[in-house]
């Protein structure tokens, strides 16, 4: 029982964490349970059982963790319906889709076309922001090359 309780400990700490990011407990708890449980497959009954969450709050975490690609449906073994399982390298792909980047560096632009005038207050708000976007968007997928390139470098192929 220790095991289960201390693995049910590390995704109340991964939900603290996610909290801290503006994402519900139920997703963080549901993440870091997903990270760490054996079977990696696990079925929505399950994943309440474990964490304590209820069916609706296990069907809401499930869907936003499928939707930003983290998780997968999967057949769960020996029973009718699916399981969900961790995509081992949606962290990678979620990073390296420069589209959330490049939207967040238009909205600022279109920002700036709005106040019209590059001296005002508000501009130098919307720049800063527009300038750190185009880094990230420029930077971020040279960062997830080398960060592959090294991990398979060192033989670590689990993603």
């Amino acid at each position: 029982m220790t095991e289960l309780s201390d693995h049910r400990r590390y995704a109340e700490e991964a939900a603290v964490v996610m909290s801290g990011m503006g994402l519900s407990p139920a997703y963080g708890k549901l993440l870091g349970w997903l990270l760490i449980c054996d079977p990696p497959q696990q079925t929505s009954g399950q994943l309440g059982e474990a964490l304590g969450l209820s069916k609706g709050s296990v069907s809401t975490g499930m869907r936003m963790l499928e939707s930003s690609g983290f998780v997968r449906r999967v057949a769960a073994p020996g029973q009718r319906g699916h399981a969900y399982e961790i995509v081992p390298d949606a962290i990678i792909r979620t990073v390296a889709e420069p589209t959330k980047f490049r939207m967040f560096r238009e909205l600022m632009d279109r920002g700036l076309a709005l106040i019209g005038d590059p001296d005002a207050p508000e501009a130098a708000r919307l720049r800063i922001t527009r300038d750190f976007y185009a880094y990230i968007e420029h930077e971020m997928p040279r960062l997830v090359e080398r960060f592959k390139a090294e991990h398979l470098r060192k033989g670590d192929h689990d993603g």
